[in-house]
C-alpha cells in the first residue's frame, strides 16, 4: 500500500479559497468621520490582506458547506514558519493536526480514517493501527503540501480577482471585543460577502462571511502574532505512516 494513498488529509487550501472570498481593491469611496474615511472599501480590503500576510501568526476558525452539502469545520493556528496546530471536522470525521520541525502529525478518529482509507487494499489492518494515534505523515505526500502554509492560505484570497471588486463600506461593529469596519458585496449568485477589518492597530481581517447561496461560510481570525509551538507527540503515541505502508500493513 502506497503511503500517499492512505493519507486523506483535508485540503485546507481549498477551504481557504472559499472562506476568504471577498477581498478587494476597488469600491466605494467618499468622506466621513468613520475609520478609513479616506479609503474606498476595496482599498481597505487590500490593506487588510497585506497586513494579514505580514502577521507572524494567526488563528483561523471557520465553518463552511462543501459541494454536495457536507459541512466542514476548521480551527487552526499557524505561523510564518509553517508551525501549526488545530483540528478539522467533516460531519464527525475529526482529526487533530500538528506541524512542527517540518513534520505533520495527524490524529484522527475512526470515521476520519475510514473515510481516508476507503477502498484501499488492507485498510482494515491499517485502521486498527492508526485510529486515535498520532500518525506521522510522509514528508513528500502531495495531499499535505500547503496544509500549514500561512502565506499560502492568505495568497488564496487573490486567486480570483473578480471576487475582489465592488465592495461597499458599512458601519463599524465589534468582533470578539475588537472594533471592525464592515465591507460587503452582493454576488451574482445571490450571496452576500462580508469582511470585517480591524479599525485599531494593524488592519487585520477579523472575520469573513458568505450568506445565501449553496456554500455559506464564516471564518474568524484571531490570535495575531501569538506564538505557535506545537509539541512533537510522544513515540509511544506515534505511528509512522511511511513505515506502516512499507511493511505492507
Amino acid at each position: 500500500m502506497r503511503a500517499s494513498k492512505v493519507t486523506g488529509v483535508i485540503g485546507i487550501m481549498g477551504l481557504s479559497a472559499v472562506l476568504l472570498t471577498g477581498c478587494g481593491d476597488d469600491g466605494d469611496g467618499g468622506g466621513s468621520d468613520k475609520p478609513f474615511a479616506k479609503d474606498s472599501a476595496d482599498q481597505i480590503a487590500a490593506k487588510a490582506v497585506a497586513a494579514t500576510k505580514k502577521a507572524d501568526s494567526m488563528r483561523l476558525k471557520g465553518d463552511m458547506r462543501q459541494s454536495g452539502g457536507k459541512s466542514l469545520s476548521v480551527d487552526l493556528a499557524v505561523d510564518q514558519e509553517k508551525n501549526c496546530e488545530g483540528s478539522v471536522d467533516t460531519e464527525g470525521a475529526k482529526a487533530e493536526l500538528r506541524h512542527t520541525n517540518a513534520t505533520l502529525f495527524v490524529r484522527g478518529n475512526e470515521q476520519y480514517w475510514k473515510n481516508s482509507l476507503k477502498n484501499q487494499p488492507g485498510s482494515d489492518k491499517v485502521l486498527s493501527k492508526v485510529v486515535d494515534k498520532w500518525v506521522k505523515m510522509p514528508a513528500d505526500d502531495a495531499s499535505t503540501s500547503g496544509l500549514c502554509d500561512k502565506q499560502g492560505l492568505i495568497a488564496s484570497m487573490d486567486e480570483d480577482k473578480s471576487t475582489r471588486k465592488g465592495m461597499k463600506k458599512g458601519d463599524t461593529t465589534s468582533i470578539d471585543g475588537k472594533e471592525a469596519i464592515t465591507l460587503t458585496k452582493k454576488a451574482s449568485g445571490g450571496e452576500t460577502h462580508t469582511m470585517y477589518v480591524a479599525t485599531e492597530g494593524k488592519p487585520y481581517i477579523l472575520r469573513t462571511t458568505v450568506k445565501g447561496g449553496d456554500k455559506p461560510n464564516e471564518a474568524t481570525f484571531s490570535d495575531y502574532n501569538e506564538p505557535v509551538n506545537p509539541k512533537t507527540p510522544g513515540e509511544g503515541d506515534t505511528v509512522d505512516l511511511k513505515e506502516l505502508a512499507a511493511s505492507g500493513q
